[in-house]
């Protein structure tokens, strides 16, 4: 039989409710910041996974940019002679293939992360947007070493990069918010309808062509050119080959509709992901 005083015990025992995020529109940086050592740990799998019994390692990083760039030099650039906007061809397809092999890999890695780690979600609490972040995170790394390669390029034709790269980092940060708010979208769908996991590596192809990689902006008509820059990816890519020759008008207007469209894809991505988070466990 239970007494009065063991049952006034019971019953003023502490109790711990976890509950939902308040807002979906809510980042709650605080609590990413309390699980930072998640984060870190979690980026840092991710790269040692990637590249675990893998013959090149790190060097698939380079390989698959470089011998992209070099194709579309053979094919457009020396046989269908694609202008280059004052830039040798290898150097201007290779600038956007490293800014485009940074989103690719961000965005991919990202939208499969919440299925791909369906154990660690159903067992223990943290806030789930560590899981795509850390994804995106890792592909820095990539995108580091890739960099190593355009230095080259730029030592072979003996090009000094004008001092307008110094906003480079900024047109950087812009592709992985790209990455980070479609991959938000995805990465919360994939849960719920597995097929979307099929649609990825489409959306990629699509949106490589959709992408000034292998041509200038300046093969668009002017009357299509602000709704070609809704493809945030144009922006970044046209800001960045711009910022390393220094010459020629800035893309503004291209610029300016990509932070827009960048910001939209962020923020409706953060929502939809927040709103969704709490039935992961259920759906995974």
């Amino acid at each position: 039989m239970i007494s009065s005083s063991q049952m006034h015990q019971t019953s003023a025992s502490p109790t711990a409710m976890i509950r939902g995020a308040e807002s979906s529109w809510s980042l709650n940086l605080r609590e990413l910041w309390q699980h930072r050592e998640l984060l870190y740990f979690l980026t840092w799998r991710d790269i040692k996974v990637r590249y675990k019994q893998t013959v090149l390692g790190i060097a698939w990083a380079v390989i698959q940019p470089l011998a992209i760039a070099l194709t579309l030099s053979v094919f457009l650039g020396h046989l269908a002679k694609v202008p280059s906007e004052g830039l040798p061809y290898p150097l201007f397809a290779y600038a956007a293939m490293v800014l485009w092999q940074l989103f690719a890999n961000a965005f991919t890695e990202s939208s499969n992360s919440v299925v791909a780690n369906e154990r660690l979600i159903t067992k223990v609490y943290f806030p789930r947007l560590i899981i795509p972040l850390s994804a995106v995170l890792a592909s820095l790394l990539d995108f580091a070493v890739s960099l190593l390669i355009l230095i080259f390029f730029l030592i072979y034709y003996r090009i000094v990069p004008a001092i307008t790269f110094v906003i480079a980092p900024l047109l950087v940060s812009l592709v992985v918010l790209i990455a980070l708010g479609a991959g938000l979208w995805f990465a919360a769908l994939n849960v719920k309808y597995r097929d979307v996991r099929y649609t990825t590596g489409f959306l990629v192809q699509f949106w490589f062509l959709a992408t000034p990689i292998a041509y200038p902006t300046g093969v668009v008509p002017d009357g299509w050119r602000i709704w070609y820059g809704l493809n945030p990816m144009v922006g970044a890519i046209e800001g960045f080959r711009w910022a390393l020759r220094g010459a020629g008008a800035p893309p503004v207007r291209l610029l300016l509709v990509s932070a827009c469209v960048t910001t939209l894809i962020l923020m409706s991505g953060i929502y939809y992901f927040r709103r969704t988070e709490n039935t992961f466990a259920d759906f995974i």
